[in-house]
């Protein structure tokens, strides 16, 4: 492993346009051609368990799927990616068992630089994001970098969440706020 994928991993300041790092992308996204060209649903998922940093028993993905390495992302037993999922994983993105995604839902890991003058480096920087088991999330949500989606909590269709959401609630909105607790199941 070179070093700016060290640092990418750490969680360092890196440089994504590292040869080791471009060509890594330019492998995932042969691979995900490879996913949406699958004959199968079912050929499909074994395309993305060579990709993926682990998928679990039973886990969906309807493509198309797109991300940046694919090995830093991991799927829990059951869980469901719907159509057109974005996942930049410069770090780790952990969808839990029997999460629900969304279509167009997005989980950026990815980061910059706040000031003009950091930008101008070209480095930027990574902070994982994880959804966490029984949790859903509604078409077309953003968590950003750093995000943890409790146990079992519903975001909102189209919110964007820029902090941690409590486990067992339900939150919506830009940005992405608690509106109430989940409602226990109907008998």
């Amino acid at each position: 492993m070179g070093e700016q994928r060290e640092r990418m991993v750490a969680g360092l300041p890196y440089d994504p346009i590292d040869p080791e790092l471009v060509a890594e992308r330019a492998r995932c996204r042969a691979v995900l051609r490879q996913f949406a060209d699958a004959p199968s649903e079912g050929a499909g998922m074994d395309v993305l368990r060579g990709l993926l940093g682990d998928v679990g028993p039973d886990a969906m993905v309807i493509g198309p799927l797109r991300c940046d390495y694919g090995w830093n992302v991991t799927l829990g037993e059951r869980a469901f990616l719907n159509y057109d999922v974005v996942i930049l994983d410069c770090a780790p993105v952990r969808i839990g068992a029997r999460a629900l995604v969304g279509p167009r839902a997005q989980f950026i890991a990815a980061d910059h630089p706040q000031t003009p003058e950091g930008r101008a480096t070209g480095l930027e920087s990574a902070a994982p994001v994880t959804v966490a088991d029984d949790a859903w999330i509604g078409a077309g949500a953003i968590v950003l970098p750093g995000v943890t989606v409790g146990r079992g909590s519903i975001v909102g269709a189209g919110s964007v969440v820029t902090r941690d959401v409590p486990a067992g609630v339900v939150a919506a909105g830009n940005p992405c706020r608690v509106l109430r607790p989940v409602s226990a199941p109907a008998p």
